[in-house]
């Protein structure tokens, strides 16, 4: 009796789910290449959602050009109306690690504004085995016109993406310039600034950044490979509209290299653009190092390298240097770590709040 009354359960709720899908309209989708691509700093590269310009590719170590191949940080805007908005993508490499959610390697994550110009998270694509990734990220909305934001992988790429509403949805190019066009801000660093380990590819200092603050942020950061290669300081001068830079490589760099590399690498940058601010960030002191005395004694040793080479640019010419240091980078109670080094979602706010504050008083005129 009770296998018979199981049998018909199941029967039932398989019913069920046929007819939901068999109401449920097809949803079509559109090439994301049709709308707006923000957060990226180069037009001219291998891939549609790859970071660096094809030309690089030669002139890069081959870790650093694969990992300019992850999408991390970059979005894309769209408006519509639909009341279901869902998503579609081929990924590049379908990569994984022991100490990342996949949903921040390899998710995306659908943010939707008020009307006051506020973010909100909305859901986030949960990454299968597959390459291509499928996701409905909501259903059973109002049916208004709403502008929207898809975050794409940190520590993957993708080959393409397609947005899916509605069949009978407009879909549009975002109607509302947020974040403003016109205005970046060009983040460079290790694999924290790349987004290890956010839970979810919205949860980045730079894309908290972007919608903190309503200015394009680009993601420059290359896990083990921050190390201040020239090439890299060129390329970053060379990015248009850019209202400051923040400049984050000692946790990749020796102590010998933060003390021969860094004064010529922001100096760069400098002579590029005398006018846009440069915010200089110590390395992370790891929780561990306070028990650990290699740690305890060469982690200070390298910020005093880097330290060392702000103060002699800041003699060189006082304006438009700006230094942050690592108290209070990881958090409430130092809770913001998932493995001692790389950030949590806790971590990945105190760092963003920590720079925000400075960034708040250096562009107060360029964030009115």
């Amino acid at each position: 009796m009770k296998k018979t009354i199981l049998l018909f359960t199941c029967l039932f709720v398989l019913l069920l789910q046929g007819l939901r899908a068999e109401d449920k309209p097809e949803l079509r989708y559109e090439n994301a290449l049709n709308f707006r691509i923000v957060n990226k700093g180069f037009e001219d590269t291998e891939g549609d959602f790859t970071r660096l310009p094809a030309y690089m590719k030669d002139s890069v170590r081959e870790q650093l050009w694969w990992l300019a191949g992850c999408s991390a940080g970059i979005g894309v805007r769209f408006a519509t109306d639909s009341k279901t908005v869902g998503v579609r993508y081929n990924l590049r490499y379908n990569f994984s690690m022991m100490h990342m959610a996949m949903t921040g390697i390899k998710g995306t994550d659908l943010y939707r504004m008020d009307e006051k110009g506020k973010w909100h998270y909305v859901n986030t694509a949960r990454p299968v085995k597959d390459s291509v990734q499928h996701k409905v990220y909501v259903e059973n909305m109002d049916g208004g016109m709403h502008e929207y934001l898809i975050y794409l992988p940190l520590y993957d790429g993708i080959n393409w993406l397609e947005i899916g509403v509605d069949s009978s949805a407009v879909l549009d190019k975002p109607h509302v310039d947020n974040p403003r066009s016109n205005k970046r801000i060009v983040c460079y660093g290790t694999s924290v600034m790349q987004g290890g380990c956010a839970t979810r590819t919205g949860m980045t200092q730079t894309t908290m950044l972007q919608r903190d603050l309503n200015v394009e942020v680009v993601n420059l950061g290359f896990s083990g490979e921050g190390k201040q290669d020239y090439c890299m300081a060129r390329l970053m001068a060379g990015i248009d509209n850019v209202i400051c830079y923040v400049i984050d490589p000692v946790p990749n760099c020796t102590k010998d290299m933060c003390d021969t590399l860094t004064y010529n690498f922001v100096k760069i940058l400098r002579d590029a653009h005398p006018d846009v601010p440069i915010v200089m960030v110590e390395g992370l002191t790891y929780p561990y190092a306070k028990y650990d005395s290699y740690f305890s004694e060469y982690l200070p040793q390298k910020n005093a390298a880097f330290r060392k080479n702000y103060e002699r640019l800041k003699k060189d010419n006082p304006k438009n240097l700006y230094y942050m240091t690592t108290d209070g980078m990881t958090g409430f109670e130092e809770e913001g770590t998932v493995d001692g080094i790389h950030l949590t979602d806790i971590g990945f706010r105190a760092y963003t709040e920590k720079l925000e504050k400075i960034l708040k008083k250096v562009l107060k005129k360029q964030l009115k």
